[in-house]
């Protein structure tokens, strides 16, 4: 079975930095793209990041560039969001993604596996 586990939110002030990790297991994940979602209370989940396992291709939501970085250990089969620059904005619970498709694709629906989620909280 393919379990995604997240791990490394927490509470933290604006200006400082978090990094998630995704804990991969169940099968060989070369093949596909892992993906970061986020979603806040009373808003739709939004796609934040994605990375090519294979290839390392990346993709990010445009309220997020330049402050977060996507990133993989493939021997690790962890998948990393480092956060930098937090704002109250991002404040939400954030669930790793994966689907079996080398495309940096944006919508959750195209991701068949889901972790549970791990709570970001950024105080003003």
């Amino acid at each position: 079975q393919v379990q995604l586990v997240e791990s490394g939110g927490g509470l933290v002030r604006a200006g400082d930095s978090l990094r998630l990790s995704c804990a991969a297991s169940g099968r060989t994940f070369s093949r596909y793209t892992m993906g970061w979602f986020r979603q806040a209370p009373g808003k739709e989940r939004e796609f934040v990041a994605a990375i090519s396992w294979v290839l390392g291709n990346t993709n990010y939501a445009d309220s997020v560039k330049g402050r977060f970085t996507i990133s993989r250990d493939n021997a690790k089969n962890t998948v990393y969001l480092q956060m930098n620059s937090l704002k109250p904005e991002d404040t939400a619970v954030y669930s790793c993604a994966a689907r079996y498709s080398p495309s940096v694709d944006e919508g959750a629906r195209m991701y068949g596996y889901w972790g549970q989620g791990t709570q970001v909280t950024v105080s003003s």
